[in-house]
């Protein structure tokens, strides 16, 4: 369009690669420059460039071997950018001025602890240059005035074992200040104001620091942006996500909690929707001074949407919504909640979708008969498996399939105590919890296990596996995607990519017995059964994956067949942890996988 300039086009890019996936991409302040990374083997080892958007060449400036995230300072002279060391762990902050050999690039952090990742970027007042480290279980962030870029970075609160925060600059009452989220003695975080650090050598101090949102343990605090007249929450609730706005002109305590649903301090205006079942979230919001907050939302049955919330009048506009070809109507479709009865009484949520007029479902989602089912898991990392919409499941759910997402403990949908209950020694509940919501499902008359696949990936692909050991007469089928299926081995290895860092998430085998003991009764690879008759599987992987070494899919998938079980697997050649690249070969990746789940499931046409 007239006035519009390509900074980069990533097909033009990718022209004569079978992979290629962009890492980096930021452009100056003043619009002349581009820092961007390209990645085109899948081993998340990217080549760092700058391009003169004036002419659109490159610069002769390249850095080879870092990691995703370069950042400009303000003035466009200098790029901050992380590398990795042999373990793939991002390890060090360098600074590269723009016309000079990389050779000459400045070190300025090195963090030797391997647990450690490190990365660079800019707040969103422009004001600092911020470095954050992070564990599992604990950070640490530095600070350095953007406008003094080549100056030494200066801690804001020296890192304490188990205790994680994040901070964002914000003008509070005209003056410069701190937000800091914190879990120190606050499990599902609390917010504080806290005062600038004025030098090296004077971090924070506790005692300096206000709280504005306090530690509420039906509430889990997951982030905070500043801009210059208010301070938007990110939230989580009831296992699903929620956005609060701070007006900072009016952001004095209240005593009754005003029209937030969080604990009393500053007023939070929660943001409502009328769907049961939601994912939201802040969108893209670069400016520091916009009176606007843009949102961006979804559900099972609502394509992606773009909203922006005016901060003054407490109104919701619509900006823009996903187009879905070949006529889709949502109302064609139905979402909801249900409850599945773990083995010690927790009560784990189901998401589910279908299509109205699904065979065997009434509008009201009534079972008249079984159906098919699929149903996904997750369980790590605190990461939350929110509702979403998804175009190629629509394929799915055309044929008749209904899709469930067990929130199983070890992801983070009902708050922290959600994650802690489902890692280290106590993972197993994962296992068992998404056995429960098969269960639920089989009993409420939803499913058969002739008409029931679950599937999951990476982390989830441990899980797959461990349910496939755990309950097989459960499902027809499993699908595994880049699946951790031998982590005793792999977590005794340190010299491996990630091992180090995952101990804090599965606990360190190699100094502790129990650990080991509880590892090796849970591992997918450990644990194949010959007693049973396994569901059909189907494992894929990458050559190129540094997550989960393709070893580990090929090892589990030959003691498999030792056993007789139905398996397949897939590799593919030129690809990463996160699969093929490219619009069309991800498509029909996705087809692949749809078309042996609809098999197994017995469904054929839409």
């Amino acid at each position: 369009m007239p006035g519009e300039q390509v900074l980069l086009d990533e097909n033009v890019e990718a022209e004569g690669h079978d992979f290629f996936s962009l890492g980096s991409f930021d452009v100056s302040a003043d619009g002349t420059r581009l820092a961007y990374a390209v990645d085109t083997a899948g081993d998340e080892r990217y080549l760092l460039r700058v391009r003169d958007l004036v002419t659109g060449e490159d610069l002769p400036d390249e850095v080879q071997g870092t990691a995703p995230g370069a950042t400009f300072a303000p003035d466009g002279r200098f790029v901050f950018y992380p590398t990795v060391d042999a373990s793939w762990r991002p390890d060090k902050i360098w600074r590269h001025e723009v016309g000079t050999p990389a050779a000459d690039d400045v070190t300025v952090l090195d963090e030797p602890d391997d647990r450690y990742w490190v990365g660079v970027g800019l707040s969103r007042s422009r004001r600092y240059l911020q470095i954050e480290l992070g564990s599992k279980i604990t950070s640490e962030s530095w600070l350095l005035e953007a406008d003094d870029p080549t100056g030494a970075f200066r801690v804001v609160w020296p890192r304490r074992e188990g205790v994680e925060y994040t901070v964002e600059h914000a003008v509070v009452d005209g003056e410069d200040a701190l937000l800091v989220l914190h879990n120190h003695e606050a499990e599902n975080f609390e917010l504080v104001v806290a005062p600038v650090p004025e030098a090296a050598g004077s971090p924070l101090r506790p005692e300096d620091a206000s709280v504005v949102v306090p530690h509420d343990p039906a509430t889990r605090l997951e982030g905070v942006d500043a801009f210059a007249g208010h301070v938007v929450l990110s939230y989580r609730r009831e296992g699903l996500q929620r956005v609060g706005v701070v007006r900072l002109g009016a952001a004095s305590p209240v005593s009754d909690g005003g029209a937030s649903a969080l604990p009393d301090g500053w007023d939070v205006e929660e943001v409502s929707f009328e769907e049961p079942l939601f994912t939201v979230g802040p969108a893209a919001n670069p400016e520091w001074e916009q009176g606007h907050v843009r949102l961006s939302y979804t559900s099972f049955v609502t394509p992606g949407t773009v909203y922006d919330y005016d901060v003054a009048t407490r109104s919701l506009a619509l900006r823009k919504r996903q187009p879905v070809l070949g006529g889709y109507e949502p109302a064609d479709y139905v979402q909801q909640r249900e409850w599945a009865e773990a083995d010690d009484g927790t009560m784990v949520p189901i998401s589910l979708v279908w299509r109205r007029d699904a065979v065997g479902l009434d509008p009201s989602g009534m079972q008249a008969d079984p159906v098919p089912v699929l149903l996904y898991g997750y369980g790590s990392y605190e990461i939350s498996i929110d509702p979403a919409f998804s175009v190629p499941r629509l394929s799915l759910l055309d044929r008749g399939v209904v899709l469930a997402i067990a929130h199983v403990r070890g992801g983070g949908e009902m708050g922290r105590h959600w994650y802690e209950d489902g890692k280290t020694l106590a993972k197993k509940n994962t296992f068992t919890d998404f056995v429960a919501c098969a269960r639920h499902l089989v009993g409420a008359g939803w499913t058969t296990p002739e008409r029931l696949v679950a599937q999951g990936g990476s982390a989830g692909g441990l899980l797959m596996g461990a349910v496939a050991n755990l309950a097989p007469e459960l499902f027809a089928g499993v699908v595994a995607q880049v699946p951790f299926v031998d982590p005793l081995t792999s977590i005794l290895d340190p010299d491996l990519p990630l091992t180090v860092i995952e101990w804090d998430e599965w606990g360190n085998p190699l100094a502790d017995p129990e650990v080991y003991r509880y590892m090796r009764d849970y591992s997918p690879y450990e644990n194949v059964r010959e007693d049973v008759d396994y569901p059909r599987i189907l494992a894929l992987t990458s050559i190129n994956d540094t997550r989960v070494l393709y070893v580990e899919p090929a090892k589990w998938v030959a003691r498999l067949r030792e056993v007789g079980a139905p398996v397949l697997l897939k590799t593919e050649m030129s690809a990463g942890h996160g699969g093929v690249s490219g619009r069309y070969a991800r498509w029909e990746e996705i087809a692949f996988e749809d078309a042996w789940i609809a098999d197994v499931l017995g469904v054929r046409e839409a």
